[in-house]
């Protein structure tokens, strides 16, 4: 069956590149209206993501966001409520990386992880609710909230111990306010999404600062990605579309009887 997003309005954190572009130009071409939001403007990235959509014949404008900020998200929920009347899908992806023992970590590195990857999210579900709630009363499959969480917070890794501890935090953050939700009657449904290695520039950055570490004997960012792709089943990285198509799924219809799960997108990385 094929997933229309006609009739929705989607909002995507992190959304200039990797896994949130991806997920951006897949619902604008599953015809939702893309609110493309990401912290650097200066880069050009983002408002390329929404130039590719809407040369494709999509809907999509860039908001500047700093997931962080909660004056940010209020501002933001203030424009699309203005604009759209509405969200209907909202995913939580923007994310930071820390690769690093813990016992090298700063209070302040800590302290960021958190606000990006946890934080940010909360803050997320908090201000897009108003705007949620009356859209999911009026539509029987209600609206969705996809949280990007990790494999990472399935299972632990060396040197990412920080990253894991939030993303296991979103893992069971979702669980608990899809419960909630659901207890309130709000009809919106709440799932994390749990990708293995992808190939985006994240990963990159993991590569090159795990091969300064001398893990797994590679001492080559190159070396580091063939000894990572060696670990998944599958041989190798997932893509940013594959994570996109599973995000497209959540945020469709077709997924009405899906609350407070876990879709596990990793090759078959947490499966031994």
């Amino acid at each position: 069956m094929e997933i229309d997003l006609s009739k929705k309005v989607a909002l995507v954190t992190g959304a200039a590149q990797g896994i949130g572009a991806a997920v951006a130009k897949t619902l604008a071409a599953a015809g939702a209206r893309v609110i493309v939001t990401d912290l650097d403007a200066q880069t050009g990235m983002a408002a390329a993501v929404v130039a590719e959509i809407t040369g494709s014949g999509g809907n999509a404008e860039f908001i500047v966001l700093d997931v962080s900020n909660e004056q940010h998200w209020q501002a933001v929920m203030q424009q699309v409520t203005q604009r759209h009347g509405g969200l209907d899908v909202l995913v939580n992806n923007a994310g930071v990386v820390l690769v690093k023992p813990v016992e090298d970590v700063t209070l302040e590195e800590i302290r960021r992880i958190c606000r990006v990857n946890i934080e940010g999210v909360v803050l997320g579900v908090k201000h897009a609710l108003p705007l949620m709630k009356p859209r999911a009363a009026a539509n029987p499959a209600g609206c969705s909230i996809i949280n990007f969480s990790s494999a990472m917070g399935i299972k632990g890794y060396p040197f990412g111990s920080l990253y894991s501890m939030t993303k296991g935090a979103i893992r069971l953050f979702t669980k608990s306010i899809a419960l909630e939700f659901a207890a309130l009657k709000y009809n919106i449904r709440v799932n994390s999404i749990h990708p293995g290695l992808v190939d985006t520039p994240m990963v990159e950055h993991e590569s090159d600062k795990l091969a300064q570490l001398g893990a797994m004997g590679a001492t080559t960012p190159a070396e580091m990605r063939l000894a990572l792709q060696s670990l998944n089943p599958t041989g190798r990285m997932g893509t940013p579309q594959e994570l996109a198509n599973a995000v497209a799924f959540l945020a469709s219809d077709l997924s009405s009887f899906m609350n407070g799960s876990e879709m596990i997108v990793d090759g078959g990385e947490t499966a031994g």
